[in-house]
């Protein structure tokens, strides 16, 4: 794959509208994940206040998360596809350029890493738990369901970058930075 993002061509690629939504049946939208783990944070760190060292460790970690989730969905934007996780068999592009080429999720890393931030800051490790059960639910519900979706889809093209770029972060991460 030299290029940064791949159209949708051939015969292994049904049309848009096709394949209305990923299959595994009906998830709850990862927004909505998101808030209700947010809730669930605050409500069982009430009291406990950010110190600057807490928001010392936190914001970078926050930062970060941001910009991944910030410089995905601008990818997505700009390549016109769709960032509907509950359509992504409706992609007209496979983006594997900004955030993309370091994990194949840097939404649900964002999210994810949002919450850890939270946590960090208000330094109680049991608000930690619904960061860990988000990650859980996308990572055992929602993106098997994107991954068929998005093989169907874009067929070797997507396998290819299964292969060379991970899941969530990790090794392959560092070496497909190194070698762009």
């Amino acid at each position: 794959m030299n290029g940064r993002k791949h159209s949708c061509t051939g015969a292994e690629n049904p049309q848009p509208g096709e394949k209305q939504q990923a299959e595994g049946g009906p998830r709850m939208p990862p927004a909505v994940l998101l808030a209700a783990a947010g809730l669930a944070q605050a409500v069982i760190s009430r009291g406990r206040r950010a110190t600057p060292w807490s928001l010392a460790v936190g914001l970078p970690v926050l930062g970060v998360s941001a910009w991944l989730l910030a410089g995905s969905l601008r990818s997505f934007l700009r390549s016109r596809t769709t960032v509907n996780p509950h359509r992504a068999g409706e992609a007209t592009s496979l983006v594997v350029d900004g955030p993309n080429q370091f994990t194949r999720n840097p939404m649900y890393v964002g999210m994810t890493g949002m919450l850890l931030a939270h946590t960090v800051a208000r330094r109680h490790l049991a608000s930690a738990v619904p960061a860990l059960v988000f990650w859980w639910l996308i990572d055992r519900h929602q993106i098997p369901a994107e991954e068929k979706a998005l093989e169907d889809r874009f067929g070797r093209a997507y396998r290819d970058y299964q292969r060379r770029v991970p899941r969530w972060l990790g090794r392959r991460s560092a070496r497909t930075a190194k070698s762009s």
